[in-house]
């Protein structure tokens, strides 16, 4: 066997921890950039929030000024009853706003209540508000519960065990262990609620519902081998009940549910003015970063052990870069699909033109991964909408000048304006777009018109006619 060495070229790609910054920050959607920079500025004393440009207080006061146009021009408009065909609002429900469901209460008897109120009569639920009313904060009964049944029974009228079913009602409900006379019948009624799993589930249940009842002091001080041998039971059995009971709630109150956040918070803005389409960043989505001029000043003399601080001070200066080329990109690429895309943004949906991430990344001069990092997860507000960048690549329709989501929309207007009547026919809407210049297939209309969740014509006129017969009958 001969050894030997030969020479080979090749090429590779050192990914410095600058550029996987830079990388990382670019795929970082507007709320995760807002975190990472705030984060920075805890964690970095280099760095400081920079004070908003003059330029950026000119911005928010022309956006003030449409903002007064806009509300001026809302005024104009005529009375909700014409916006909404006038009969709906006939009864005097006038006020838009008072059809606004309401966010959950705070005060958790209201909150129970109106989940009861589904399922229970309203005897019921007047016994229960009296409850709710005897009960403190945590759910707990306020009073020694022999003496909340006599004072119930002669308020209410009612036989004290009707009472007392009503209560039993609360504590193994809708929120268990709600109207509880003790910490032990409260958590009792939790563990109840829920169904045992297989065998050693169902005997390590039993195992803390003897505990709760008879031995909660020796759980109170943790004594499980005294525990065990009382319960003539194995320790880790026994250890896992404990566990089981000490994973319940002290408190019968559930909170109420955290509102889930579905704002979109845009990255790019465009506005039409003075005939032209503007683009700018959204200034608002994060804090604006600069690295402390003196403490820059005072590393820059030299001397002295600074390793720590000059390790900062360059961490501080790549994050500031990575921020910058973000934005520029950002921007850029922004334009790019805005000069694009006017058509879209003028006409509407049909007017959207093909383009691809290799166009728009050789308008940049950058490679089509890059525009495809920072178009994923941004979004961009216009007069149509607030919507995310990649919405505005469409893929090239073959054989046509246009793109396949353009026709799509011509599709549902042709579908939107045809006769009740007479449905068009798939090979039908074909020669109406053959006659716009659009030559497509009849089973690429029925493509478009599945993706719309759109039924065929004899579907569509069967719909159409169901009205007429139930009228006629």
């Amino acid at each position: 066997m001969k050894n030997t060495i030969r020479a080979q070229l090749g090429q590779s790609v050192n990914l410095t921890p600058q550029l996987l910054q830079s990388i990382r920050l670019l795929q970082l959607t507007a709320p995760q950039l807002e975190m990472e920079l705030r984060e920075a500025l805890e964690r970095n004393p280099l760095l400081e929030q920079a004070e908003p440009e003059p330029e950026d207080e000119a911005l928010d006061a022309s956006a003030a000024d449409e903002a007064t146009l806009e509300a001026a021009a809302w005024d104009e408009l005529p009375e909700p009853a014409y916006l909404s065909a006038g009969a709906g609002l006939a009864s005097g429900d006038a006020d838009a706003t008072a059809r606004i469901a309401a966010g959950e209460s705070s005060d958790p008897r209201v909150r129970l209540l109106q989940q009861l109120a589904l399922k229970w009569s309203e005897d019921d639920l007047a016994v229960a508000s009296w409850w709710l009313d005897h009960s403190d904060d945590r759910g707990y009964l306020e009073a020694p519960l022999p003496e909340l049944i006599t004072r119930g029974a002669h308020a209410l009228s009612l036989d004290p065990r009707e009472l007392e079913a009503v209560r039993q009602r609360l504590l193994h409900g809708e929120w268990p262990g709600m109207a509880a006379a003790t910490a032990s019948e409260c958590l009792l009624a939790q563990l109840r609620a829920e169904r045992p799993g297989d065998r050693r589930d169902a005997e390590m249940r039993t195992l803390a519902e003897c505990i709760l009842t008879c031995h909660l002091d020796l759980l109170a001080t943790h004594d499980y081998t005294r525990l065990a041998a009382v319960l003539g039971s194995e320790p880790s059995l026994v250890e896992s009940a404990a566990a089981l009971i000490l994973g319940l709630r002290p408190s019968a109150i559930e909170e109420p549910r955290e509102p889930v956040d579905t704002h979109i918070v845009p990255d790019v803005v465009v506005r039409l003015l003075g005939g032209a389409w503007r683009v700018a960043l959204n200034g608002r989505t994060a804090p604006r970063l600069r690295i402390a001029p003196h403490c820059e000043q005072a590393l820059a003399g030299g001397g002295g052990d600074h390793g720590v601080l000059r390790g900062l001070l360059d961490e501080a200066r790549w994050l500031v870069r990575g921020i910058a080329m973000r934005n520029d990109t950002l921007l850029r690429t922004a334009q790019v699909l805005v000069e694009r895309q006017q058509g879209f943004l003028e006409r509407g949906e049909e007017a959207i033109a093909p383009l691809t991430l290799r166009e728009v990344a050789d308008a940049i001069g950058m490679h089509e991964s890059t525009v495809s990092r920072i178009t994923s997860g941004k979004y961009i507000q216009t007069p149509r909408g607030t919507f995310e960048l990649k919405r505005l690549f469409a893929v090239r329709l073959e054989g046509a000048a246009v793109s396949g989501s353009a026709v799509k929309a011509m599709v549902k207007r042709l579908i939107d304006a045809e006769p009740a009547h007479a449905p068009l026919a798939d090979d039908v809407i074909a020669g109406l777009l053959a006659r716009q210049g659009v030559r497509i297939a009849r089973r690429t209309v029925a493509k478009y018109r599945d993706q719309l969740a759109i039924g065929p014509a004899r579907a569509r006129q069967r719909a159409a006619a169901t009205p007429t017969y139930a009228a006629a009958g």
